[in-house]
């Protein structure tokens, strides 16, 4: 184990399969619990707060780092996702952080990716998200579950931010019986507001500055539901206000938050969710909240 800078001061590095399992297994002989953060690096605050939750746990604590090609469809972001593995290792030191997990894709997949497994979590991975990004969320489930299957972690740590991805992960732990506990940690945010990701910082200046306003257009839609607005209205205006402060809108939508199906009226339980494109950026966020 090793390397990247000695794994930016002390951390221990596995950068395969075997090595990842070697280590876990030790663990697991001496009685102690595996948690997992998975992420693709280009580690910020949100991140690092799924990495301090993990860590308070009192688990044995690994965090992956693997910028997945499946989930990636034609003309998105892959050849320039932000790969900073040694800057994360340097972040990930200031935690007590017990391993990470920075396999290459020929680790993941060897007979390469159209030739591999691919496993389809059914109905929540067709709506939103989905149906914007075709094969996103059959990505992510398979390279979740081929890392729970490599860690065999005892619970796993995901942002509340990639909302229906959290409950695709959670159906899917569900459908396959799989003996983990998804914890979730709520979004963090900029001062202004815009959720962290690794893809803010594709936005320029004047585009970071207007940013900020696709999140108060959601809190609208939350402030209008709550004091008796149909949603429906509420969405119409901010999607209105969206187009024209200059972002396209890929989807604002109000669901409910346990399986994103349009909501009865009886339902009270309710999550707004929203995808925009500025410039060439494309952010997505949430907010959930109850009805009286």
């Amino acid at each position: 184990m090793s390397s990247a800078d000695d794994a930016a001061a002390g951390l221990a590095l596995a950068d395969s399969i075997g090595q990842a399992r070697a280590q876990v297994q030790r663990w697991k002989r001496a009685g102690e619990g595996v948690t997992v953060v998975p992420t693709m690096g280009n580690l910020h605050d949100g991140h690092l707060a799924l990495v301090e939750a993990a860590t308070a746990s009192g688990l044995r604590t690994v965090v992956t780092i693997f910028v997945n090609p499946m989930q990636f469809g034609e003309n998105e972001d892959l050849d320039t996702y932000p790969r900073t593995l040694t800057e994360d290792l340097r972040k990930l030191s200031q935690y007590p952080v017990d391993m990470v997990f920075a396999p290459t894709v020929a680790e993941i997949y060897p007979q390469g990716i159209e030739s591999s497994t691919q496993l389809v979590v059914t109905g929540l991975s067709d709506m939103l998200e989905g149906e914007h990004r075709p094969g996103f969320f059959v990505g992510v489930a398979t390279v979740v579950n081929k890392l729970f299957n490599i860690l065999q972690p005892d619970t796993a740590w995901f942002g509340a931010k990639d909302y229906q991805q959290l409950q695709v992960i959670r159906k899917m732990v569900r459908d396959l019986d799989l003996a983990i506990e998804v914890h979730a940690v709520p979004t963090v945010r900029e001062p202004d507001g815009l959720a962290m990701s690794s893809r803010n910082q594709y936005l320029d200046d004047s585009e970071r500055q207007l940013a900020a306003k696709f999140f108060r257009c959601l809190q609208h839609v939350v402030d209008s539901a709550q004091q008796g607005m149909p949603h429906t209205y509420a969405v119409v205006h901010a999607t209105q206000e969206l187009s024209a402060a200059g972002f396209l809108t890929d989807y604002v939508v109000v669901r409910r938050q346990d399986d994103l199906e349009v909501p009865g009226e009886q339902d009270k339980s309710l999550i707004v969710l929203g995808a925009v494109r500025l410039g060439k950026t494309r952010l997505i966020d949430n907010i959930p909240f109850e009805l009286m």
